[in-house]
């Protein structure tokens, strides 16, 4: 596992599923780490304790709000004064079908594209500010196999919302190079997470895994690692690089 003592981590989405167990490896890797969470307080609650508040902040805030996501940024530099490493995880994956009514429709692109796009650019641009002012930060924007591949229809709005992510991820690595700012996607498929095996029917779950030529969901450990590595800051010229975890039912 990467060293990561010494290191200040934001990680949106991190009460569950892969923001968790990313969370767990980077206290474990030595950081100090904001765990942002949506309304999983009882998760996040039970994280951060066994973390200890010296290594652990828990901050609430609902992405949907633009408001709340500067707040989140603040409080979450406020901790400690600095910030080393933002992780994009938090998102949405809820459908929209073509033959709805066009203001239901609206809504449901609008609210995906809010959470899983310009919260996320709104945390880069901040993370971009405060990287400059210090020589240089690491940026790892959790995307998705279907940002690269496509989605089912009634997902178009989460596919290109990730897609549109991993665009900013590689301009940002483009742009701000020369400050020292790192940018990085994570590209899972599948993952099995307890919300996508709860949520999903079971003839969906077996359509996903004969689709995996690995024969399984992927874990959301090996999700994690990456991102670990990746906040270590030892892949310097990976930057604007995308890792797919997808168990190779995608590869470019």
């Amino acid at each position: 596992m990467a060293e990561l003592s010494g290191k200040i981590i934001l990680i949106t989405g991190a009460s569950r599923g892969i923001g968790a167990v990313a969370f767990e490896q980077a206290i474990a890797a030595g950081a100090d780490v904001i765990l942002h969470y949506g309304k999983s307080h009882d998760q996040a609650a039970r994280l951060a304790e066994a973390a200890g508040p010296e290594r652990c902040l828990a901050l609430s805030a609902d992405l949907a709000r633009p408001d709340e996501i500067m707040r989140l940024w603040d409080d979450a530099l406020a901790w400690k004064g600095r910030i080393d490493v933002l992780v994009n995880n938090a998102a949405i994956y809820e459908h929209a079908e073509v033959d709805w009514d066009l203001d239901a429709w609206r809504a449901a692109w609008a609210r995906t594209l809010q959470i899983n796009l310009q919260a996320p650019a709104d945390l880069c641009r901040a993370a971009i500010r405060h990287y400059r002012s210090r020589a240089g930060g690491i940026i790892v924007n959790v995307t998705s196999r279907g940002a690269y591949r496509g989605e089912l229809a009634e997902y178009s709005h989460y596919s290109a919302s990730k897609g549109a992510l991993g665009s900013l991820t590689r301009t940002i690595a483009r742009a701000f190079a020369k400050d020292g700012v790192l940018a990085y996607c994570v590209a899972p498929g599948w993952t099995a997470t307890e919300m996508a095996i709860q949520s999903a029917p079971p003839e969906v779950l077996a359509a996903a895994k004969s689709d995996i030529p690995l024969g399984e969901l992927t874990p959301p450990e090996d999700v994690a690692e990456v991102i670990t590595f990746l906040s270590s800051g030892r892949a310097r010229h990976a930057t604007g690089n995308t890792i797919d975890v997808t168990g190779g039912s995608y590869m470019r």
